[in-house]
């Protein structure tokens, strides 16, 4: 994995942070109602997330950081896959069937790459040093 992939998944996980900040009613929107305290759950993901992004630009914590990212990504499936309660009556297109097969598969992406960039940072981690 080079770095180039390690940057972006840093950028992505930082700007989506970033985003919880600017703009959080965007993000309580996604967060289901069975979620006690949207606004602290978009809040803690929002720093979770530049957390893992200032990790994986590091080389030196991208392996931590790319588990982190990992599994904050994971933990957001239920909110893309709630919407599936409500397909019937959705007003919004990434709550119908297709949006909700988009947003699932581009964050199981976001899950692969994140991995990827983990498991890569452990490989070049282990590999000897020169002397």
């Amino acid at each position: 994995m080079t770095d180039i992939a390690a940057l972006g998944l840093a950028g992505l996980m930082t700007g989506s942070g970033i985003g919880h900040a600017v703009v959080p009613g965007y993000f309580r929107g996604l967060i289901p109602d069975w979620v006690p305290a949207p606004g602290a759950a978009v809040a803690v993901s929002g720093v979770l997330d530049v957390l893992a992004g200032a990790l994986i630009a590091v080389p030196s914590t991208r392996v931590p950081g790319g588990w982190l990212a990992a599994g904050l990504v994971t933990a957001y499936l239920p909110a893309h896959l709630d919407p599936i309660r409500r397909m019937g009556t959705a007003t919004r297109a990434y709550d119908r069937a297709p949006g909700i097969a988009a947003r699932v598969l581009v964050n199981v992406g976001y899950i692969g790459w994140a991995v990827a960039v983990a498991r890569a940072a452990g490989r070049v981690s282990d590999s000897p040093r020169p002397v």
